[in-house]
């Protein structure tokens, strides 16, 4: 959630960066709203005071006489007044809370304007990707893949893009959640495994909603499937104020993540590379307002270090402002090179969220400077999502005897040095 005071202050420069997100935002009903309850915030403040001072001129009068009764009348009507406009502030005040809750974040200034995916930058690029890799396949098409990856089975038991995992096929699985937990809980990351349902404050705190409800699924209780650990994990300390002395705070954690996905099709969405129900571990850090730009890269790095250990190249996109997101102020994304399909697949994005999670979900610092409580800024990454990393190792690893060679830094998890499909 933006800050009221920014919008009400400057509202030509919110307008401005709003602008650079690409989304259709009434700012002026915004404002609008808060001019409404404001007035009507004033009016009711201005009934209660009359209210206290008749209250105070009836203690001085002799009960029962003509002005004692006179200011009982008066106190009567007032008291329906204050009540009649306590009523209208309050329904003022949800639709300004919603209205408030309808707003992106605004994005950082490095963050380069455009308006698609093709207008993303990028920002490095790791590894040899135009290297021939001749016995490379799209991972479905590589024989016996449907031994170890069922989706027919998974299909017939829930319904598209819920597989199986058999056999080495779960082993691969376990073995890199493993190998992902290990390496951040090494790099400072503190592992916890939090629920995998969560409700409608803890999704609205983290900018799910009202932004992307046709993407979860949701419960009849009413709770949500987690799209990502980032949604449980980020409301931790919801309503909370930590010492200053205890940021950064990193912590990391191990779901499986759900995710309608609705209106994915095409060549995109074939085999691992997009899924309902997936697997990935989520790295999320709170931390002090002035060092969160230094936090973000230094996630980034922890990410692009887990890639690095298991010798896939890949590429890191600063995203453009209309492809930034509704909650972000910044994104990498960071994308892995798939040798049999040839193009690039996103298994991280790191992105900062400065205090738009913070100030919806009131996780605040206490400053030493002024003892007075902050927001915090949110960070959070993949680190990493399973499906695709698992994509470009089988591609790119394809032995031409049909098995898969096993990254070294993996081995020790998977306890074998090939994965065969036979």
């Amino acid at each position: 959630m933006l800050d009221p005071k920014l919008i009400r202050e400057t509202p030509d420069l919110v307008r401005a960066a709003l602008a650079k997100k690409h989304l259709a935002v009434d700012l002026d009903k915004v404002l609008a709203v808060d001019a409404a309850w404001r007035t009507q915030l004033q009016e009711v403040e201005h009934l209660r005071s009359t209210q206290k001072a008749a209250n105070t001129a009836m203690a001085a009068l002799p009960k029962g006489s003509p002005e004692f009764i006179a200011k009982v009348h008066e106190m009567k009507a007032v008291s329906a007044q204050v009540k009649e406009r306590e009523a209208q502030l309050k329904e003022t005040e949800e639709r300004f809370r919603q209205a408030m809750l309808s707003l992106p974040n605004l994005p950082h200034v490095s963050v380069p304007e455009g308006r698609t995916p093709e207008d993303n930058v990028v920002f490095s690029l790791h590894g040899s990707h135009d290297e021939p890799m001749p016995h490379a396949l799209p991972h479905w098409e590589i024989a016996g893949f449907d031994k170890l990856f069922d989706f027919a089975r998974g299909a017939k038991v829930t319904g598209a893009g819920f597989p199986f995992y058999v056999g080495d096929g779960a082993r691969i699985v376990r073995a890199l959640l493993h190998f992902f937990l290990d390496e951040n809980a090494q790099a400072g990351y503190t592992e916890v495994s939090p629920p995998i349902f969560v409700n409608a404050e803890s999704a609205t705190a983290t900018g799910q909603l009202p932004d992307k409800e046709g993407q979860m699924y949701e419960t009849s209780d009413p709770l949500y499937a987690v799209p990502t650990a980032e949604v449980p994990l980020t409301n931790f300390f919801r309503d909370e104020i930590v010492e200053e002395s205890a940021l950064p705070i990193y912590r990391c954690a191990y779901t499986p993540c759900f995710r309608r996905e609705a209106g994915s099709y095409g060549k995109d969405v074939r085999g691992l590379n997009r899924l309902h129900q997936f697997d990935k571990v989520e790295l999320l850090k709170w931390v002090h307002p002035a060092t969160s730009y230094d936090e973000l890269d230094k996630l980034r790095g922890d990410a692009e270090r887990l890639l690095q250990k298991l010798g896939l190249s890949y590429r890191v996109l600063l995203m453009c402002g209309g492809d930034v997101g509704f909650a972000q102020a910044k994104k990498y994304d960071i994308e892995v090179w798939s040798g049999g399909q040839k193009r690039w697949l996103e298994v991280s994005s790191c992105s900062n969220f400065e205090a738009f999670q913070a100030r919806r979900a009131q996780i605040r610092f206490r400053s030493k400077e002024n003892g007075k409580p902050e927001l915090v800024h949110t960070i959070n990454g993949s680190g990493l999502a399973v499906p695709r990393v698992l994509a470009a190792l089988l591609e790119n690893n394809l032995q031409s005897d049909g098995r898969v060679k096993i990254p070294a830094a993996l081995v020790p998890y998977f306890g074998k040095e090939y994965l065969s499909f036979a």
